[in-house]
């Protein structure tokens, strides 16, 4: 029986609906139901299974990037194992997190927080790189913004150079911030401190963060390049238009592209739910618009992650996630 795009998903079909096996995709969702660290609204550890439900409202065809799902997805099923390591790291992570970071007396409670990173960063490496190696395109659904160190590391060893597209309402350059050495607060910092063969970081929608943070940018010199919220806003006030704002980000990048997207990057009328959300930032139009001109300039996306979608009472979260997802992946490979 042949699949029928046009059709309401199917009980038991695969994430969008589709029908396809791991073997027969080519793009590989790996859900990572982590958010031990978040500091302010919790609740990305279920982010996954919600965008996974409201992905089988998504229509099929995207006039921007066409029959994404011909080129097969596949989503595997979340890791007891890391959802379980979630919850018991919450539990010491809470406290330090409530008292505004940590003590001297809470090593043991720090340390114990510090070890689960280790894993969950251990583990999205592995499942990267198997999915790497037969060629196939990374993506990773968090949980909080420190999950997908691990697949950034897998990515760039395999591309040998590589530079990162990071959608963001925030810089997350914090040095082990409220001492949590994998704060979700720290996944750029961790990115550029011990993966040398991200080249280039390029960073879209930043518009909250501290001035040692901006300090930290300005020191790595061309290898970090930040367009602020609020410049490009004062740039189409003034003419320019937001498409070639786009294009002037998407140029910086090299060749070999991975892309991280925290959903905060987004107005927060469309993520109301996200853990730290900030006023500004990008409309979904403007969204599409920068992965459009990502599209356009022929250069190739080896792997990508969309984290920090918290669930709501309702479905919208999760609605525009998915939505944000399926252009991920017509981008991919």
């Amino acid at each position: 029986m042949s699949f029928d795009p046009d059709a309401a998903g199917q009980p038991g079909s695969g994430v969008f609906g589709l029908p396809h096996t791991r073997s027969e995709a080519r793009i590989v969702l790996l859900p990572v139901p982590f958010d031990a660290t978040t500091s302010y609204g919790h609740g990305a550890a279920r982010g996954p299974a919600a965008i996974l439900t409201a992905s089988m409202q998504v229509d099929l065809y995207d006039r921007r990037f066409g029959r994404v799902y011909e080129r097969g997805i596949f989503m595997e099923a979340p890791s007891e194992r890391i959802a379980a390591l979630s919850a018991s790291a919450r539990k010491f992570a809470a406290p330090i997190i409530e008292q505004g970071g940590a003590k001297i007396s809470d090593a043991a409670a720090v340390a114990k927080v510090d070890a689960a990173g280790e894993q969950v960063s251990a583990f999205t490496y592995e499942h990267t790189r198997s999915v790497l190696a037969p060629g196939k395109v990374p993506g990773l659904i968090g949980g909080d913004h420190s999950t997908p160190l691990g697949a950034i590391r897998a990515c760039a060893e395999a591309a040998g150079s590589l530079g990162i597209l990071h959608v963001d309402a925030h810089m997350d350059f914090r040095n082990a911030y409220e001492g949590l050495r994998f704060s979700h607060a720290s996944i750029m910092f961790n990115v550029l401190k011990t993966i040398p063969q991200v080249t280039k970081l390029v960073q879209v929608g930043i518009r909250d963060f501290g001035e040692g943070e901006m300090d930290f940018g300005i020191e790595q010199g061309k290898r970090v390049h930040t367009y602020y919220d609020d410049q490009w806003a004062e740039a189409m006030a003034g003419g320019t238009t937001f498409s070639d704002l786009a294009k002037e980000a998407i140029a910086q990048l090299p060749d070999q592209v991975y892309i991280s997207f925290d959903i905060d990057a987004l107005d927060p009328s469309l993520c109301p739910h996200t853990g730290t959300p900030v006023p500004g930032g990008l409309s979904f139009n403007q969204a599409a618009l920068l992965l459009d001109a990502l599209k356009q300039s022929g250069k190739r996306v080896v792997g990508f992650d969309l984290v920090e979608v918290c669930p709501g009472q309702d479905e919208w979260d999760a609605n525009v996630g998915a939505r944000v997802l399926y252009k991920l992946c017509g981008l991919a490979g």
